[in-house]
């Protein structure tokens, strides 16, 4: 049975903005490994190696999707400032960038620590072929059960300062404050393993580093998933999700990643 909240139209809000919210985030999560592949391969390679069924049913999926998501876009009235070009951040803004972002975390990392809790027996057995040991015993995952990670109150001068799209942590599934993870919504094996990726980026590049980084990617892409570090992360995360995965040390992937330059 379903509570409308429209009845003229017999249609449930609440129910269409979750099944929305789901669907965004499979959305995001095919945009990463598209971005994956993107930045791996070449169009042509693709096109002259790929297995040509593959190649076709993504395209028709994709084209879908853009033809059934322009006509919403048509009938959305867009903020004319999403409309203008971006703003270009000066390096004494990044900087300052970094400062509020790494404050962020440690500050959120000791709100949520007391109220943690270490992963399970079956949690560390399942990610033991992936991460070390020592990183399991000191991961802490925290749900907040209807609640949500507040705001970072910087964001009020990011806008300030004419950068008006900055992400919406409300919005997120799980956030990473060092070895701290907080769920917004209940946590799940791909959350979880993202979320991990991003403690084992943070303990390889150090957290000013690691903060640095992201915000070059945000705004080198504008969107939260095409950051390099969020690709490599989804990427990972989806390798494990794998019907039949792979081992792999996530500590090497990162490694690599981080000399190959390629955050």
């Amino acid at each position: 049975m379903y509570e409308y909240d429209d009845p003229r139209e017999g249609i449930s809000v609440t129910q269409l903005n979750s099944e929305l919210r789901h669907a965004q985030l499979e959305l995001v999560s095919a945009h990463c490994a598209t971005h994956h592949l993107r930045l791996r391969y070449s169009a042509e390679d693709l096109a002259r190696f790929g297995q040509r069924d593959l190649l076709r049913k993504s395209a028709e999926a994709a084209s879908a999707l853009h033809e059934f998501y322009q006509r919403i876009e048509n009938r959305v009235a867009r903020p004319e400032a999403q409309r203008e070009s971006f703003k270009q951040a000066t390096p004494e803004q990044i900087a300052q960038g970094v400062q509020w972002v790494c404050d962020y975390l440690r500050q959120q990392r000791e709100t949520y620590f007391p109220k943690a809790e270490p992963l399970g027996a079956s949690q560390k057995t399942a990610l033991a072929r992936y991460f070390r040991a020592r990183l399991l015993e000191q991961i802490r995952i925290v749900e907040l059960d209807g609640d949500r990670v507040p705001v970072p109150e910087f964001l009020a001068q990011v806008r300030a300062l004419g950068f008006d799209n900055p992400p919406d942590v409300t919005h997120m599934e799980s956030l990473t404050f060092i070895d701290v993870v907080a769920f917004n919504q209940r946590q799940s094996e791909r959350a979880l393993f993202h979320a991990l990726v991003h403690t084992v980026q943070i303990q390889v590049l150090g957290l000013e580093r690691y903060a640095e980084l992201w915000i070059r990617g945000f705004l080198n892409g504008r969107a939260r998933f095409s950051v390099p570090l969020e690709v490599h992360a989804s990427s990972l995360a989806a390798k494990f999700l794998r019907p039949l995965a792979e081992t792999f040390s996530v500590e090497d992937q990162v490694l690599h990643w981080a000399a190959s330059n390629r955050y």
